[in-house]
């Protein structure tokens, strides 16, 4: 696939580019966060999906394909995710966006990789084609996710070994580049230990946490506290959010408000309820008893509000545990959420994240344990907000892209 006439308009005017490639949705939008800091012109190739976070960016430019993948980039999270996505063109068309990255490299100043090994061994490609430099953000490692793993339960966890630990050969690509910024302190110590001198500069997690976006005492005035359903952004969110629901029937001491990401017609409900569309950005899902409020664009808003969360995503879970909010899990099939993922998820967040059935009740009771148990929520915050950390990475490495590219 040609890059685009606008690509090819702007390739060898101006100051020199900035090239940003990721591979994932919360890559896209640390990416496009980043690029929106920026000094220069952008860039940006987007390995998985169409990257539509980068269309907040003004001129930004995309080059390159668009790769859509049924498992929404987690090839490696199931044997099932992997056959689809070789049947849907992962291999002829993953290598055709080695080549688009490279020509999109040409006459840029900096490549930066946001995004895990695949995606620093496109841009190690780009950036020495180019002759120019690389600078790698690695939001998915994190020595955390070490502890307390078993060898067996590293042995269960092979198909995400690459993810809860950097290879040698990635090891070997980060030393090559300008700068690396990793997730939090624990692991560039990890880094720095096997020969890269990565840096921690904070979180980039909450570093793209949107401030509240709307007032939500419409919703919150007459009865907090408030519980937070967060389906996420994957395909999971069709498992999960009638159990969600469920469970919030069974809390009525709580205000449940759902932060949906998708279109109403992607909406799963449980037997018996139905969804009430009152605009683009609200809607009311009801059943059993209760009215559950159903939010767009207010993931922002219903993070900052919330008391505890129920959750199946992955950064959205971090960030509500890095405000001190304890999250309820549970796994799902997939293509994300599933055990494996759990699991991990539970090692990098410890005590702020329980993982329990996918079992209306089980939730309920999970959620209200943790209301009643005043030390207990205490201990779930500290651990979210410590092992998280705070914001502050993006500005950091917003100046070390703009050394790089001359600026």
């Amino acid at each position: 696939m040609p890059l685009s006439p606008t690509f090819n308009a702007v390739q060898n005017a101006g100051p020199k580019a900035a090239l940003l490639i990721s591979n994932g949705t919360a890559e896209d939008l640390i990416g496009a966060r980043l690029a929106g800091l920026l000094r220069l012109p952008v860039r940006y190739c987007p390995l998985v999906g169409e990257g539509r976070a980068y269309t907040a960016v003004s001129e930004a430019v995309r080059v390159g394909r668009v790769l859509r993948l049924p498992s929404g980039g987690f090839p490696f999270g199931s044997v099932g995710n992997l056959r689809a996505d070789v049947a849907a063109g992962l291999v002829q068309e993953s290598l055709g966006q080695w080549q688009d990255a490279v020509q999109g490299a040409r006459g840029a100043g900096v490549v930066v990789v946001v995004g895990d090994a695949y995606a620093l061994m496109v841009g190690t490609l780009a950036a020495r084609r180019a002759g120019i430099g690389l600078i790698h953000v690695q939001p998915l490692l994190s020595a955390q996710y070490l502890e307390g793993l078993s060898v067996r339960g590293a042995m269960q966890e092979l198909n995400a070994l690459g993810a809860n630990l950097p290879m040698p050969y990635e090891l070997r690509l980060a030393a090559g580049a300008r700068a690396v910024f990793v997730r939090d302190a624990p692991t560039a110590a990890y880094y720095a230990a096997r020969g890269v001198a990565a840096r921690w500069a904070g979180s980039f997690a909450m570093d793209v946490l949107a401030a509240p976006e709307r007032d939500l005492s419409q919703f919150t005035r007459h009865k907090p506290p408030v519980l937070a359903l967060i389906p996420g952004s994957r395909e999971d969110h069709r498992q999960s959010l009638p159990p969600m629901l469920l469970a919030s029937a069974r809390l009525p001491e709580f205000t449940a408000l759902v932060a949906w990401p998708h279109d109403w017609d992607a909406v799963t409900l449980p037997a018996g309820w139905a969804l009430d569309i009152g605009s683009e950005t609200k809607a009311y899902a009801t059943g059993e008893g209760v009215r559950v409020p159903v939010l767009r664009g207010a993931f922002g808003a219903i993070a900052h509000a919330a008391d505890v969360a129920i959750g199946t995503a992955g950064t959205a879970n971090e960030q509500l545990a890095g405000l001190g909010k304890p999250v309820v899990a549970f796994a799902t099939a997939g293509p994300q959420f599933t055990a494996g993922f759990a699991r991990r998820q539970g090692r990098l967040l410890g005590e702020a994240l329980s993982v329990v059935d996918a079992d209306p009740d089980a939730l309920a009771a999970e959620v209200r344990a943790l209301r009643q148990d005043g030390p207990r929520r205490a201990r779930a915050a500290l651990a979210g907000m410590t092992r998280i950390g705070p914001a502050g990475a993006l500005p950091v490495i917003a100046e070390e892209v703009q050394r790089a590219a001359g600026v």
